[in-house]
């Protein structure tokens, strides 16, 4: 199964990183990258990575929203909101980190759905839509196919669920071992 990666200019790197790292230790996904023109896409720390166009995302896969500067931006635009939600929507899975929720919640997938978000940019990710329920206290949250989390290492403890749930817990436990990092395995700290 594929994990597709939605990028940006502005993006966080470790919400997109922290996740591949751990993802990336499952032989079973596959790991793409793509943006709205694809070609070069830059993080907020100026990593650049070569990214496939938007419209060849497979979408029956697992997608991946990272959050960063340029979402705030990316929230008013209709284009790009238009084909976020129509790859939202036909995605078995959604994951967002930090502010990726915004532009989850800017879609109205997330209405009347619990979600999370960066508690740093917490009150601006709220202000996009006041129809989702934002659990301010949560590490990261599920919510049928949709697994937001909150900001920046919150995306690993994310994808450790992810996979806790989808395969089981020893797994998990075993690629956080390996990456040597410390799980935070409760979701609501």
């Amino acid at each position: 199964m594929n994990i597709n990666c939605l990028l940006f200019d502005g993006f966080e790197t470790l919400d997109l990183f922290g996740p591949v790292e751990v993802f990336g230790k499952i032989d079973e996904y596959d790991i793409k990258y793509y943006s709205m023109q694809g070609g070069i896409i830059t993080s907020a720390q100026n990593s650049k990575i070569a990214t496939e166009h938007i419209d060849r995302i497979h979408s029956s896969g697992i997608l991946l929203v990272p959050g960063g500067h340029g979402t705030r931006a990316l929230v008013n635009d209709i284009d790009f909101i238009g084909k976020l939600k129509d790859i939202a929507e036909k995605s078995i899975w959604c994951l967002s980190v930090c502010t990726g929720s915004a532009l989850l919640a800017k879609t109205g997938l997330l209405d009347n759905r619990n979600a999370t978000s960066n508690k740093i940019a917490f009150e601006w990710v709220k202000s996009v839509n006041k129809n989702v329920n934002w659990q301010y206290n949560a590490r990261w949250v599920v919510d049928g196919k949709y697994y937001t989390s909150a900001g920046i290492s919150a995306g690993m403890d994310m994808s450790l669920g992810f996979i806790a749930d989808r395969f089981d817990k020893e797994r998990a436990c075993y690629i956080a071992n390996i990456i040597e990092y410390k799980w935070n395995s409760d979701n609501n700290s």
